[in-house]
C-alpha cells in the first residue's frame, strides 16, 4: 500500500505517539517462535542499500532490525553499541548493519531524515541515528517535524532539502519495503532484534551476551 503525503503529514503533525494508534500502516506482528532463517533472505540488502561499519570480510556479521521511537533501541544505540563498535567493528572482527524497521510514521520519518543526511556515507548515517536515539524522549514525543528539523540543521541539511526529504516517497517506500520484508521473510516482530551470522537474536541485549555469540564464531 502506497502511504499518501496527507496522512503521513497530518499524523506528523500530532504531539504524542498514542496518536497513532490505530492508523499506522506499520503492520506489527503478533508473537512467532524462532525460525532458522536462510543466510540469503538475511543478508539480502534494503532496497535502499545497507548501512554498515566494520570490514567486509569480517568474521561476524550483526544486522540490527530498529525503529527510532523505541527505547530499547535507544538504550542499546547509547549503552551497548559503542564498547561493540570499540572492541569489535573497528578491530575488523565484526561488520554491522541497520536496517529501519520503523514501529510508527514518526520512526519512519527519523530514518527518512538518516538517510537523507548521509545519502550513501554510512559514517554520517551512523552519527544521525545516535543524535536521533540520543534525543528520542525530545522529537518522537513532541513536534516531531520541527525537532527533526533542528535535527537535520545541525547535520548541514537546508529547510528546503529538510522539507524535501519528508516528501520524498520513494525513501518512504523503500524504508517501508525493508521493514515488511524483514516482517514477512525473516519473522521480526519486535525492535531491537539482530541477526548474529544469520541466527536470530531478540530484544534487548548486553554487551556481554554479544560477546558470547561472537568470540565461538570468531575461533570457527
Amino acid at each position: 500500500m502506497t502511504l499518501t503525503r496527507r496522512a503521513f503529514s497530518a499524523i506528523l503533525s500530532m504531539t504524542g505517539l498514542a496518536a497513532l494508534v490505530g492508523v499506522s500502516p506499520w503492520r506489527l506482528i503478533g508473537p512467532a517462535s524462532a525460525q532458522s532463517q536462510v543466510a540469503a533472505d538475511v543478508a539480502k540488502p534494503s532496497p535502499l542499500g545497507d548501512m554498515a561499519l566494520g570490514a567486509e570480510n569480517a568474521s561476524v556479521t550483526i544486522i540490527e532490525y530498529a525503529s527510532m521511537t523505541c527505547p530499547h533501541c535507544a538504550a542499546f544505540t547509547l549503552q551497548v553499541f559503542p564498547k561493540l563498535k570499540s572492541e569489535y567493528i573497528d578491530t575488523g572482527k565484526v561488520r554491522f548493519i541497520f536496517r529501519e524497521f520503523p514501529l510508527d510514521l514518526k520512526a519512519a520519518a527519523g530514518s527518512m531524515l538518516a538517510r537523507c543526511v548521509a545519502k550513501s556515507d554510512a559514517e554520517k548515517y551512523f552519527a544521525v541515528v545516535d543524535t536521533l536515539f540520543k534525543q528520542q524522549a525530545d522529537w518522537a514525543m513532541n513536534n516531531t517535524v520541527e525537532s527533526l528539523k533542528r535535527i537535520g540543521k545541525q547535520a548541514g541539511l537546508s529547510e528546503d532539502s529538510f522539507n524535501a526529504c519528508l516528501k520524498d516517497q520513494s525513501t518512504l517506500d523503500g524504508i517501508k519495503a525493508t521493514q515488511e520484508y524483514a516482517a514477512d521473510k525473516l519473522k521480526v516482530n519486535s525492535t531491537p532484534s539482530f541477526f548474529v551470522n544469520g541466527t536470530l537474536v531478540k530484544g534487548e541485549t548486553s554487551f556481554e551476551g554479544f560477546e558470547k555469540l561472537i568470540k565461538p564464531l570468531l575461533k570457527a
